[in-house]
């Protein structure tokens, strides 16, 4: 059977600050710039959220989009949408949350539902021109 690609796009909006709390807020902005701002700032994040897999021969689908949709929903915009990351959102209590860890938080939230023999990959958009792809360790 030919292996197939689906994608789900999704997007949520949400708030945080790039900081490293064992530096001085002058190396953090030397880092960082304004996305160390103290009071925080915000990204309308797009979400592609990828399934690679054999074709079902019963249902024709590699994956079902609506049941991918209502996954995505629940375990990400659910999750993520409107919050601040640094402050709402547990898995970023200790951790950066910077595009490349929020993909690999996406990337663990949905994995857990996903069939094994499905491959996942997670590409996230945090402006129109920075983004990032994660397809697992």
């Amino acid at each position: 059977m030919p292996k197939v690609t689906v994608h789900r796009k999704a997007h949520f909006n949400a708030a945080h600050r790039l900081f490293n709390p064992k530096w001085s807020d002058e190396k953090n902005h030397e880092v960082f710039g304004k996305c160390s701002n103290p009071n925080y700032h915000g990204h309308n994040y797009e979400l592609i959220v990828s399934l690679t897999g054999e074709i079902d021969q019963e249902t024709g689908y590699v994956y079902d989009l609506g049941k991918l949709k209502d996954l995505i929903k629940l375990k990400v915009e659910d999750v993520l949408d409107h919050k601040n990351l640094n402050i709402e959102v547990e898995e970023f209590k200790n951790v950066n949350p910077t595009v490349e860890n929020i993909s690999v938080v996406i990337y663990n939230k949905l994995r857990v539902s996903i069939p094994e023999h499905l491959d996942l990959e997670v590409t996230l958009y945090e402006t129109p021109r920075n983004y990032v792809t994660y397809r697992g360790a």
